[in-house]
């Protein structure tokens, strides 16, 4: 069943660009607008607009201009319509854009640069940490090894750490996992119906996106705010009302990939109608740890969702090569969350537990090296964007590992394609799109070293400019004869 959008909720969206002074007829500026918002993935792909009687009124246009603006839609490849089921948003295809949602860099030389990953290297204490735990580990040894539920030990510091930020948590709810995104996979298939809906944030993680849809899912897409730290809460309980969607994925704390943390207010609001809704969240806590300028991270969203399931991980605030994870789950959960566990693997090896409780335990000295690090490469990164592509738009994010850039027109996927020619591997924007489009848009994480960061804008500027002559298109780099790659999977 399609998302409907009513006219007032149209008529909302669009009211900025109407309002602005600009040139030319009523029915191009409305064209115009839907494009963009279509474009921008605010109006997701599968979206039932308003009909061409309906929408008049609440704009203050003519039955005329609607008419117009939707055939011009249409002509453009942005809208469908088939008697009976109204005219429906869809996003032209995009040559070598989005692929299954799965990151797509290109094979690298020497001296290029990845920025298809938000993953940084190991703190100090890392070393230390597995030497203590090969000490720790002969203890373990008589034993068969098997621990599905995650080792006593780790599963004690995450319960510890969940209940000082305000969501208590007892050891028997926490179940270790190979990552956070394989938390994501447990959950999904134990909450989710054969083809049941799942509401997702539009951008997203791309790879939760993979995820959910191999466990079955229809995904709805609901589009946040890219400008500000803005959830949109009127617009998410509309679509929990229309979609159908019994499970939720969502990234409230340093959102990848726009950086947003979501207001305290806020989630007590997403709470109460995740709740009414009857609506499961899966609230990925990936990021939580990386907060920039000092700020204190809200208490968790999982603490207004008393049936929540919160994944976290030690990949992306400490080393992604411990691939050790977990989910928080709800007591009368715990059992179809466990059996779904076993269903995945038996456990996460041992001597990675042992070094994930060693990291946890020394999360106050350790995070703090990271953080700094990061804040330093975001700050290299920004200034080199402000002085070779100070048209480009960024909201300077508070925390998280990325700046979600807005261009200056749509050109994501063909600045990708650019790029490999100057050895910058780059994420274009409609992986990130749940709902369609985002061409406009280009994550850059800031986790690589400074001499690398500090060339970063100065490539990309060369590539944008072959974007802007014309001189490369969606799949192809017409002066170097550059091809789309096979898809490999990255965080």
């Amino acid at each position: 069943m399609p998302r409907v959008l009513t006219a007032r909720a149209v008529a909302d969206l669009v009211a900025p660009a109407l309002a602005a002074e600009s040139s030319g007829p009523a029915y191009g500026r409305l064209t115009e607008a839907l494009r963009h918002l279509i474009a921008d993935g605010r109006l997701p792909e599968g979206s039932r607009l308003p009909s061409e009687r309906d929408l008049p009124g609440p704009l203050g246009l003519s039955r005329t201009t609607v008419t117009r603006a939707y055939t011009e839609l249409r002509a453009q490849g942005y809208l469908h319509t088939r008697r009976g089921s109204g005219s429906v948003v869809q996003v032209p295809d995009v040559p070598g854009g989005r692929i299954d949602h799965l990151l797509t860099p290109s094979a690298l030389s020497d001296g290029a640069i990845d920025l298809t990953c938000t993953a940084a290297g190991a703190p100090g204490g890392t070393s230390e940490a597995y030497g203590q735990a090969l000490e720790e580990l002969g203890a373990y040894l008589p034993g068969t090894g098997y621990y599905p539920g995650g080792l006593p030990v780790l599963r004690e510091v995450v319960a510890e750490r969940f209940t000082a930020r305000g969501l208590a948590t007892t050891p028997d709810q926490v179940i270790v996992a190979p990552g956070a995104l394989a938390g994501v996979a447990i959950a999904a298939r134990a909450l989710l119906a054969p083809r049941g809906r799942v509401l997702v944030e539009t951008p997203t993680y791309p790879n939760a996106i993979a995820t959910l849809e191999g466990a079955g899912a229809r995904t709805v897409a609901h589009p946040i705010e890219h400008a500000h730290d803005d959830w949109d809460v009127a617009g998410l309980g509309r679509t929990l009302r229309q979609s159908g969607a019994r499970v939720a994925y969502l990234i409230p704390d340093f959102h990848n990939p726009t950086g947003a943390l979501m207001p305290a207010g806020q989630r007590a609001e997403i709470g109460r109608m995740l709740r009414a809704a009857g609506v499961v969240p899966i609230i990925d806590e990936s990021i939580v740890d990386l907060p920039l300028d000092g700020q204190v991270v809200p208490e968790p969203l999982g603490r207004h969702v008393p049936d929540a399931i919160t994944v976290g991980s030690v990949s992306k605030s400490l080393w992604g090569g411990l691939r050790v994870g977990w989910l928080r789950v709800p007591r009368g959960r715990a059992a179809d969350m466990a059996a779904s566990r076993l269903k995945l693997d038996l456990g996460v090896p041992v001597l990675e537990q042992l070094v994930a409780a060693r990291m946890l335990q020394a999360a106050p000295e350790v995070l703090p090296q990271q953080q700094a690090r990061l804040r330093a490469g975001r700050d290299v990164l920004l200034a080199g964007l402000r002085e070779h592509l100070p048209d480009w738009r960024v909201r300077v994010p508070s925390g998280g590992m990325a700046l979600w850039c807005a261009l200056p027109r749509p050109g994501s996927t063909a600045l990708a394609t650019a790029a490999r020619a100057y050895d910058v591997a780059l994420a274009a924007g409609p992986n990130f799109a749940a709902g369609g489009g985002l061409d406009g848009w280009v994550r850059l994480p800031y986790v690589l070293g400074h001499d690398q960061l500090e060339q970063v804008a100065p490539r990309l500027a060369q590539a944008w400019a072959d974007v802007l002559a014309g001189r490369v298109s969606a799949g192809r780099d017409d002066r170097r004869g550059l091809q789309p790659v096979e898809p490999r999977i990255i965080a």
